[in-house]
């Protein structure tokens, strides 16, 4: 099997990405909050899932409700012993936490929801249909992932719509496809988005940059 993330059964896969859909929620609901009142929601969460997320490695009780509820969909990698990685909701809240704090809202939204998208897209037909090797997984798996990208960032939020905001954010995206077929030991959910996020703001920086990135807040 090319992807290499693919250790759980298909059908476990789509209910883990629609589980997964709902972290679209992040940066719609950051678009319309501040940036502090996003960070009094995040640090708590994201506390209470990571410790959670680490004490079922050292509390077989705690383990064996949270393996009893959600082992299903857990990767391999997610129940290794001996590397104790965090799972992929856990990662989600962290790469938010971390976005959040670094770049401007502009760039979080767009990287962002990109992820929640574009990830799931890859995913599911990276599985499905995926025969050619691409760095770590498929070459249909990363064209999904691209070519779902592009369609998010026709919707999300730009400056002032210039044609060259379009351009970098197509750029920014291709690097986020590079990022997701990539094998490291760092999850994608957090490299993906600071992927994107990093890539749009040196591209603004040295094409746009009169452009107000924290227009937005």
């Amino acid at each position: 099997m090319l992807h290499s993330a693919a250790t759980i059964e298909y059908k476990n896969e789509v209910i883990r990405k629609l589980i997964h859909l709902n972290s679209l929620s992040i940066p719609v609901i950051y678009f319309y909050i501040s940036k502090e009142v996003a960070l009094y929601i995040l640090i708590p969460l994201t506390l209470v899932f990571v410790i959670i997320d680490v004490i079922r490695y050292y509390q077989p009780q705690v383990g064996e409700m949270f393996y009893k509820i959600f082992g299903f969909l857990l990767r391999k990698h997610e129940r290794d012993e001996k590397k104790k990685r965090l799972n992929g909701a856990t990662n989600v809240l962290i790469s938010a936490l971390i976005c959040v704090v670094i770049f401007p809202k502009l760039f979080f939204v767009t990287a962002f929801a990109v992820l929640i998208i574009s990830d799931i897209s890859s995913a599911l037909i990276g599985r499905k249909f995926g025969k050619h090797k691409f760095l770590a997984k498929s070459r249909e798996g990363a064209f999904a992932f691209f070519i779902s990208a592009v369609l998010v960032i026709l919707f999300t939020p730009k400056v002032e719509n210039l044609f060259l905001e379009y351009v970098i954010a197509v750029i920014a995206v291709f690097f986020g496809a590079i990022a997701e077929s990539s094998s490291m030991e760092i999850d994608d959910n957090i490299t993906i988005p600071i992927t994107i996020g990093a890539v749009m703001w040196i591209l603004y920086a040295i094409f746009l940059p009169l452009v107000n990135v924290y227009h937005y807040g």
